[in-house]
């Protein structure tokens, strides 16, 4: 019974990573978790609470009243390092992109039309999914901007 197996996974036998639908489907199947990991990322930051960061705000406030006040300059600007889904937002689109150009080229090799299939849908997923989010954050962020300015009155009257 054992040789029957070594005949069928034979050292000769090809390798599935030998295969460039293969890889096309990992590569889709990475870029697409990383639109998912980009959606979720924010949540698991740590992040102050919401009476610490108003007395930041106040506290920055007043030190930059008493700097013009006194005519002193302005503090020099920190650099921060860029969050990784910064990062991740110009990785996503780029794999999946990687993955439709190797799965053409599985599919002009005629390997497993399924790899083919599989790859080009995994990354077109990723690209469209990843614009659709960024589509739907500008959606949400010009309706806030327009409550704001509608309730302006309502903030600065007494």
């Amino acid at each position: 019974m054992d040789s029957q197996y070594r005949e069928v996974a034979g050292a000769n036998s090809p390798s599935p990573f030998r295969k460039w639908g293969l890889w096309a489907v990992l590569l889709g199947a990475l870029a697409l978790a990383l639109v998912f990991f980009q959606i979720a990322a924010p949540s698991f930051e740590p992040k102050p609470s919401v009476g610490a960061q108003i007395g930041e705000i106040a506290g920055e406030i007043k030190r930059s009243a008493w700097r013009t006040f006194l005519g002193l300059p302005k503090p020099a600007v920190k650099a921060e390092s860029a969050p990784l889904t910064y990062y991740l937002s110009f990785a996503t689109p780029i794999l999946g992109i990687v993955a439709i150009l190797l799965s053409l080229i599985s599919g002009i090799l005629r390997e497993n039309w399924r790899y083919a299939a599989y790859g080009v849908s995994l990354g077109a997923t990723a690209i469209v999914f990843q614009y659709f989010w960024w589509l739907a954050l500008v959606v949400a962020a010009v309706v806030l901007l327009v409550a704001i300015i509608e309730n302006i009155g309502d903030i600065f009257s007494f």
